[in-house]
């Protein structure tokens, strides 16, 4: 199967999970995270903010606040199909952009240098315990990740976590991927 055929295959499968199962995946997934040393260690997570199917975020980056964590979001620059970080202190700093995201203002937020960012969350549909992951096919994750220098973390459910996927030289992996029961990598 080819990435555009594993990617809408991901995309059904993540659509088709209950609610009720999707709550009680993205309840252990916080869990995970926000337990994990790579949290603990970390003042500045970049994240994005979930849409749709994605597995919610807004729960990681609440607790971020309450612990006094610094919380980038990326805002996408499509003509160079590259990712800027900016910091957030509230939802209201975001405005809706194209395909319906959630991206940073920049003139109410601060852009953040990548290396000042401790712990990345990348998000993915699928991913091999060998950390690399299929995105969303814009490549903007893998030239953000090319050189960045931290922690680079995924979280996803046991369904989507596969044996092997297709990559090529530009792919770059996570370090880990938190799962609903488990840590890979």
């Amino acid at each position: 199967m080819d990435k555009t055929e594993l990617r809408k295959n991901a995309i059904s499968m993540l659509k088709s999970i209950s609610k009720s199962e999707r709550k009680n995946i993205e309840e252990k997934l916080k869990q995970n995270v926000v337990e994990s040393d790579v949290w603990k260690q970390s003042e500045v997570v970049g994240i994005t903010i979930s849409n749709g199917f994605e597995w919610n975020t807004k729960p990681i980056i609440e607790t971020a606040w309450d612990e006094g964590k610094a919380i980038c979001v990326p805002k996408c620059r499509p003509k160079e199909r590259k990712l800027d970080f900016y910091r957030i202190n509230t939802y209201e700093q975001l405005e809706v952009v194209y395909y319906n995201l959630l991206e940073p203002i920049p003139e109410e937020t601060q852009r953040i240098d990548k290396g000042i960012i401790n712990l990345l969350i990348v998000p993915g549909l699928l991913f091999d315990r060998n950390g690399f992951r299929i995105g969303f096919g814009g490549g903007y994750y893998d030239r953000f990740l090319s050189d960045f220098p931290n922690n680079r973390i995924s979280m996803a459910s046991n369904a989507q976590i596969v044996e092997g996927l297709p990559s090529e030289p530009f792919d770059i992996p996570v370090d880990k991927i938190i799962t609903e029961s488990e840590f890979l990598r």
